[in-house]
């Protein structure tokens, strides 16, 4: 057998990351993980922020892991994280604070103060995005609005503007640079011109000159730097700019053939769309609000972020801080015992955005829209469930329609692909067979974008081939129909359509 190659991927998710190594196997891909580590949001004062510092330590403890194991065996290193968020440097590179979470509330209303200035469809019309208050768009006009009243302030200072994984590869590489998958979250980026939208940006009194250059999935930075080979035992392998976006990372891995599918990466986000050549930028596109990102080997993806498992994930922190903690498989297993098809919460009201008591919010919902109040741990989760499996079939059936053809197939990969009570659920609601699995997409499309640009495969359908090889799926038919359809009614009902 060929000796192996071995990448190292960081991931960061909204709740946690990872360290991987990847092992390349002949003509299979194994996974080792050898450090995880806790993420979320830290409150100071009325603000929420990243520990960026804190996560920065944990990548270095990664890495001195990864030395010590495999030494000079490693061929690279690439990272990925959530979108949206970003730090800003001043003249001399240096943090100009702790960055923000995008669930921070400062972006209340900034929608709408935008829209002021610059009307909702040519904002889309100039970067194809979905609309949603959490975008780094509206997060810097926050920031324009904050600094016009304390007559100074960060961007005053700021020279340089990156995403999470861009500042992250810096402190790595000493190479600032603006991958293009994260890039195009922003709400920023012009795909028309395949440059940041400086003349909007201004418009809104966001410095444009903080953007730089756009570089592509799979650029190799440089040698990791001197100093933090030092401090970690490590050789000065190559930083690659991977998928830096964590989910234009899994969707490279998404073990399909053909074009007759809908991914679904599920987590703290259901992130549900298709992948596509050119931009789809039009009336109905915004109508649905759909989101045009960019993607690996010069693809977008075509998709609409939805509030995935985070009502779940909410309810068991609120459950554990009353002293109550349970599994995932254990409340996945109180709502298989629940009744089905009972109340439902609309997934975009704006209650459920922000951290804090999950439980009591779904209940208020239900109150408020004259529908049964579910009681019990349980009946709480199946409702988040249920609801997010119908808001599965209304994102489906839209793409089916913005394609022109119906896409018989969706393929469910990261954590939430191991909640197979949701899986079955999306099955049924969308009356799609369900393909879940990998788990750890993200870490794999990292490690395969790494691969590739060191020659390692020759392109991205070569990648999904090895995952094909390298890890199992589960598949899920559909049935009940008719049952979800009348819960698919109600549930149009309560999103005003």
């Amino acid at each position: 057998m060929t000796q192996a190659v071995r990448f190292l991927a960081f991931d960061l998710g909204a709740e946690s990351g990872r360290a991987v190594i990847g092992h390349l196997e002949g003509d299979r891909l194994r996974l080792e993980e050898l450090h995880r580590f806790p993420n979320g949001p830290v409150r100071v004062l009325d603000a929420l922020y990243w520990d960026v510092l804190r996560l920065w330590t944990d990548i270095r403890h990664g890495l001195g892991l990864a030395a010590q194991t495999y030494g000079n065996d490693l061929a690279s290193i690439g990272l990925d994280t959530w979108g949206v968020d970003f730090g800003l440097l001043a003249a001399d590179d240096t943090l100009l604070g702790n960055p923000y979470h995008y669930r921070d509330s400062r972006t209340d209303g900034m929608m709408e103060a935008a829209f002021e200035i610059v009307p909702r469809a040519e904002i889309y019309e100039q970067t194809g995005i979905q609309f949603m208050q959490l975008n780094s768009l509206y997060q810097l006009l926050a920031m324009v609005r904050a600094d016009s009243h304390a007559g100074c302030g960060a961007l005053a200072a700021a020279k340089t503007f990156l995403n999470m994984p861009d500042l992250l590869n810096f402190w790595l590489s000493g190479q600032k640079a603006s991958e293009f998958t994260i890039a195009t979250t922003t709400q920023c980026y012009n795909p028309g011109t395949g440059d940041w939208a400086r003349e909007m940006l201004e418009r809104l009194g966001i410095p444009a000159h903080m953007f730089g250059e756009i570089i592509q999935p799979g650029t190799v930075l440089g040698p990791l730097r001197a100093s933090v080979a030092a401090e970690t035992g490590s050789r000065r392998l190559p930083v690659i700019a991977s998928a830096g976006h964590d989910t234009a990372a899994a969707v490279v891995a998404v073990p399909a053939t053909g074009k007759d599918y809908i991914y679904l990466s599920s987590g703290t986000w259901s992130l549900m769309g298709v992948e596509i050549k050119d931009p789809i930028i039009n009336d109905r596109s915004l109508a649905y609000n759909f989101t045009n990102e960019g993607g690996v080997e010069n693809t977008f993806r075509f998709l609409k972020n939805i509030m995935g498992l985070w009502l779940v994930q909410e309810c068991r922190r609120e459950w554990a801080h009353a002293g109550e903690s349970y599994s995932y498989d254990e409340l996945a297993s109180m709502a298989a015992g629940a009744p089905a098809f009972g109340p439902l919460v609309s997934l975009g009201d704006n209650r459920f955005l922000a951290p804090g008591d999950m439980p009591a919010r779904i209940q208020s919902f239900c109150r408020e829209t004259g529908q049964r109040v579910p009681d019990t741990k349980g009946e709480i989760v199946r409702c988040a469930l249920e609801s997010l499996a119908l808001e599965y079939r209304c994102v489906a059936e839209a793409l089916d329609e913005m394609v022109g053809r119906r896409l018989p197939t969706l393929h469910i990969f990261g954590g939430g692909s191991q909640n197979k009570l949701l899986n079955q659920f999306a099955a049924d609601a969308t009356g799609r067979t369900v393909v879940a699995g990998p788990v750890e997409a993200t870490a794999i499309g990292n490690l395969l974008v790494q691969a590739l640009a060191l020659g390692h495969i020759a392109n991205v359908a070569e990648g999904r081939a090895l995952v094909r090889r390298s890890f199992p799926v589960e598949t899920y038919e559909p049935r009940d129909a008719t049952a979800w359809d009348e819960a698919y009614a109600r549930y149009l009902e309560l999103k005003g359509q």
